[in-house]
């Protein structure tokens, strides 16, 4: 049945609002980096500055369920999102304005506190996001809908990392800082107002089975996520291919700095070569999927991706590694689309944020889990060794994808959500 021209209508302006959004959205992100950087200035410890980067994992790992659980009640999800989004972003204003009147001593901890509270946020945009955007998009428009958001995405961080890199030197620490959290955060206010001006039709909460006991709502959970095996196999699937990519995330830069010997000026080209590229493919990819479909994008990235930590360890160059870095971010962008589609695809639609939040879930403990096992690898077979091991798991990944999956797309589920 075709949409009539006011339906029409709301999807275009839905269309452009995510769009927006974005922008709002990398304005603030921009600050991320930072973060840590701002927190070692102050005197933070290593354990303090790690600490800022696993509580979203952990929090995530423990929460994400549950979040999904409280989000699949709501009957729209859209003002959620806008205020989980707020609420993170906030917290750069709230950091900066904090630091401002506290001595460096207080401020590191005022730091982590605030940051500790933003990880509940962060785990509820994280399920969120994923419900919202395919809304947004419908099953045909996935790939137009995201590419073009995370070029936007990509796009405004050069522009504005430029921009910020440029002049924070123009002001002494620690005002400088504090003055760009505060300043970036405004990119929150842009992503408020126009994220919340989104409009999805509303969702009726599928009905809640009263149980009597923790075992009986388990049991029932677990029940209606076997009953959709098409999730079950590429949620695992994905599983096992984003731990190989996270495996080398901390051994990729121990590797250029020790092994290669690299300056932070190489280090920062193939960072922006591998970002770059990453642009062209959100535009390349889409028409590849639509001339080819989804499972080549699927496989083409996922055997595409190997390469890179096997190049980079068998051929420690410079130059090298920045064509590498750059081959990677077209497949990259690639796998971003695909793996956001080929998932959505098998998520039924009335348990979106159910389905979403045990994905994300799964993603935290790799998140977690692998760059702990890749830095352990590193110190017993070496950094190159790490890498190659990283290598290897992708290939397993590639070809788990590659065997034939016989089993349905989403269909309706079987299950029911226990209260």
């Amino acid at each position: 049945m075709q949409n009539t021209p006011e339906q029409q209508e709301i999807q275009r302006r839905n269309f452009r609002y995510v769009q927006i959004d974005a922008v709002g959205v990398s304005i603030s992100n921009v600050a991320a980096p930072f973060l840590p950087v701002f927190l070692t200035r102050l005197g933070a410890s290593n354990f303090q500055v790690g600490l800022l980067t696993s509580m979203p994992g952990v929090t995530g790992l423990i929460l994400a369920i549950l979040v999904g659980r409280f989000l699949q009640t709501r009957s729209s999800i859209v003002p959620w999102y806008s205020l989980s989004r707020l609420l993170v972003i906030s917290c750069y204003a709230l950091t900066g304005l904090l630091t401002f009147v506290l001595s460096k001593e207080y401020a590191v901890i005022a730091t982590l506190v605030i940051w500790a509270f933003a990880t509940l946020p962060q785990t509820a945009l994280a399920v969120a996001f994923s419900v919202v955007m395919n809304a947004v998009a419908g099953p045909e428009g996935r790939y137009a809908l995201l590419s073009r958001r995370w070029a936007i995405f990509g796009l405004t961080t050069v522009l504005m990392t430029f921009f910020v890199t440029r002049t924070i030197d123009l002001v002494e620490f620690p005002r400088n800082y504090e003055l760009m959290f505060f300043g970036l955060s405004l990119g929150g206010l842009i992503s408020f107002y126009f994220s919340r001006r989104i409009k999805l039709p509303p969702q009726t909460p599928p009905a809640l089975v009263p149980s009597s006991t923790p075992f009986d709502s388990a049991r029932n959970y677990f029940s209606l996520i076997r009953s959709q095996p098409a999730f079950t196999a590429f949620a695992t699937k994905k599983f096992v291919y984003y731990s190989a990519l996270a495996l080398s995330q901390p051994i990729m830069p121990l590797f250029l700095v020790r092994e290669v010997k690299a300056t932070d000026s190489q280090i920062g080209t193939i960072t922006m070569a591998m970002s770059i590229v990453m642009l062209a493919g959100y535009f390349l990819w889409p028409i590849s999927s639509r001339k080819y479909g989804g499972r080549f994008v699927l496989l083409a990235t996922t055997f595409g991706m190997i390469f890179y930590p096997a190049l980079t360890a068998a051929t420690p160059q410079v130059p090298l590694i920045i064509l590498y870095a750059g081959i990677a971010g077209l497949f990259q962008a690639g796998l971003d689309l695909v793996f956001f589609d080929e998932l959505m695809k098998t998520v039924p639609p009335e348990y979106g944020a159910t389905f979403v939040s045990l994905a994300q879930s799964m993603q935290y403990m790799s998140a977690i889990l692998a760059p702990l096992a890749g830095t352990w690898l590193a110190d017993t077979i070496g950094l190159g060794g790490a890498l190659w091991v990283s290598a290897g798991l992708r290939l397993f990944g590639f070809v788990l994808f590659l065997m034939p999956d016989r089993r349905q797309a989403a269909g309706p589920a079987s299950g029911t959500l226990a209260g």
